[in-house]
């Protein structure tokens, strides 16, 4: 019940991926799937980025760093009433900004140990490569002189991740980081390590394909 005042939070930071966001929100009951139908339409409550008329949706998110900046908000009032976990996304592009560290700072000082923070580490943004235009590697190393404890992983791998997700409902005192290696445009041959995808959809013919080759991966996975 995401309005359960002892339900875990989930921040959505890096806002231009509510696409896949809001196709998870729907598979748990959160709104209907037909709202997905008119996704960034004019008069659609679903656009480019979350906003709190989505059920599940705490706050908006997009500017870079502001998803962050309220998640240590979140974790902090959940410390203070001993209920609930929050959980914030981010993109690495983000970390180009300063906001999120001066929010990572405020997790540490606050000993957030409720707090974990996921990285998508795919290395791409709008405008190239993440190193080209302000590299902010070394993440994990950077991470932990912030007083993370940080796990890294292939974030593709769903027993990685679900290792790093318990591990750091174990960690006692510190905030947590998953800092997840990712390929950009996963599963989609055209797309995969392509910056040029970041904001712009396919053609018809160029969505057939898409779909055609997620479907084939997904009826192997079910396979298995």
């Amino acid at each position: 019940d995401p309005t359960a005042r002892e339900s875990d939070i989930y921040v959505q930071s890096k806002g231009h991926g509510i696409a896949g966001m809001a196709s998870v929100f729907s598979d748990f009951g959160f709104f209907d799937r037909a709202l997905l139908e008119n996704s960034r339409g004019s008069d659609s409550d679903l656009n480019g980025h979350p906003g709190p008329i989505l059920p599940g949706v705490h706050i908006a998110t997009g500017p870079l760093g502001q998803g962050i900046s309220a998640a240590v908000g979140f974790a902090m009032a959940q410390k203070i009433e001993g209920v609930g976990r929050t959980f914030c996304l981010m993109g690495d592009g983000e970390l180009q900004e300063g906001i999120p560290w001066e929010a990572f700072m405020f997790a540490h000082h606050y000993n957030l140990d409720n707090l974990c923070v996921i990285i998508d580490n795919n290395g791409l943004q709008i405008d190239g490569r993440v190193e080209d235009v302000m590299s902010p590697y070394p993440i994990p190393e950077k991470l932990r002189a912030f007083g993370f404890q940080v796990f890294e992983i292939n974030g593709h791998d769903f027993e990685q991740m679900e290792s790093a997700f318990n591990q750091a409902r174990e960690t006692k005192g510190v905030p947590s980081a998953i800092v997840m290696k990712t390929v950009k445009g996963k599963g989609v041959s055209y797309m995969e390590n392509q910056a040029g995808w970041h904001g712009k959809a396919p053609n018809d013919e160029e969505f057939e394909t898409a779909m055609n080759e997620l479907s084939a991966q997904l009826a192997e996975v079910e396979g298995m």
